[in-house]
């Protein structure tokens, strides 16, 4: 089996049965050593993957970490583990303390289900505070799926991902402040916008003018640049095929005695990007909709039954409703917000 389809059939894995890990013992065996058997490494091997491997801290002696990957005899990689129920912020510390006490060159901290990869970019022979990349087992990007690869058994050189550690962490950096500038741009963000594009004077009243400008801008730039590409993947794969599902669709709602439902472009963009965002764990052609007056439902293999998702597009509050235990709703500002909720529209699906 391909790599990238063991760690997506391990997701799935996990993603059926973390509700009964409750420990942290549980997930260890359940969960992160599955995840390094993976990698390729032998994970029943101490020479290779060492458990409780001791780390004296200070006047702190026998302190041990979970796990350590060993290379000719020493550690390469720690491995901090918590619980799976357990969220990663509060533990960063105890790991950096580790990593100072070591020959360790990388450090990874995990709930079996997000896991921090850490260096010493910084400072050599002290930990970053900030991890260089993070790889969410519920929300698989092919790129990561790239970058993971490098930490297998076989691929591994510390030179090779040492030299892409620093572009990952200020890439993830970037990423993370336009994610906060595309939900609220601060002054400063508008006034670089507008350094190019408005010639007056940029006071404070100008700034608080354009803030709404630069965010709708920001919107519809991301939402014609996805446009594009969806509507070229139309046109090169099941174009006919899905063009047929939605005459059908159209047919089948005229002939019913009701109300004129009209699909809107809008809908259309939504129904077309929930394709997308399942195109990596469902066919796109089992992927329908199903249009009423109030909202689109999307749905599984066309089954009115098997519905994923219904959106709200036609007043003025936008929401998503996920057909989840909870039947969860979401607010959206705008149809390209949904990129956002991949990971709970994956979990629906």
């Amino acid at each position: 089996m391909e790599f990238t389809d063991q760690i997506r059939a391990l997701a799935k894995r996990v993603q059926k049965m973390k509700d009964s890990i409750l420990t942290e013992e549980a997930t260890k065996t359940s969960v992160i050593m599955p995840f390094f058997q993976a990698l390729n490494y032998d994970v029943f091997n101490p020479e290779e993957f060492l458990p409780e491997f001791i780390a004296d801290v200070g006047i702190k002696k026998g302190e041990k970490v979970d796990y350590a990957i060993i290379q000719d005899k020493k550690p390469i990689i720690l491995i901090e583990a918590k619980s799976i129920q357990e969220q990663l912020t509060k533990h960063d510390s105890q790991l950096f303390r580790y990593f100072g006490t070591s020959n360790a060159k990388f450090a990874i901290l995990t709930n079996g289900i997000i896991y921090r990869f850490y260096t010493d970019l910084e400072e050599q022979n002290k930990m970053d505070t900030t991890p260089f990349f993070e790889f969410n087992l519920f929300d698989i990007r092919d790129h990561q799926i790239s970058e993971l690869s490098k930490f297998k058994k076989d691929n591994f050189n510390v030179e090779s991902i040492n030299t892409t550690a620093a572009e990952l962490k200020y890439t993830n950096e970037i990423k993370r402040y336009l994610k906060e500038q595309w939900d609220n741009p601060t002054d400063e963000f508008v006034s670089v916008i507008l350094t190019d594009v408005y010639p007056g004077k940029k006071t404070r009243q100008v700034i608080e003018k354009f803030n709404g400008i630069v965010k709708r801008s920001l919107k519809e730039f991301v939402n014609d640049i996805l446009n594009d590409k969806l509507q070229s993947a139309l046109a090169n794969t099941n174009s006919e095929q899905i063009v047929n599902k939605e005459v059908a669709a159209t047919i089948e709602t005229l002939t019913e005695e009701k109300p004129e439902i009209v699909t809107t472009q809008e809908e259309l963009e939504g129904y077309i990007t929930v394709r997308i965002l399942l195109k990596d764990i469902i066919s796109p052609d089992r992927v329908n909709y199903r249009d009423n007056l109030s909202y689109l439902n999307i749905l599984l293999d066309n089954n009115i039954r098997k519905w994923i998702c219904r959106l709200y597009l036609n007043n003025a509050s936008k929401s998503i409703q996920l057909n989840d235990d909870d039947k969860t709703t979401i607010a959206l500002q705008d149809i390209s917000d949904l990129i956002f909720h991949k990971e709970k529209i994956v979990q629906t699906a």
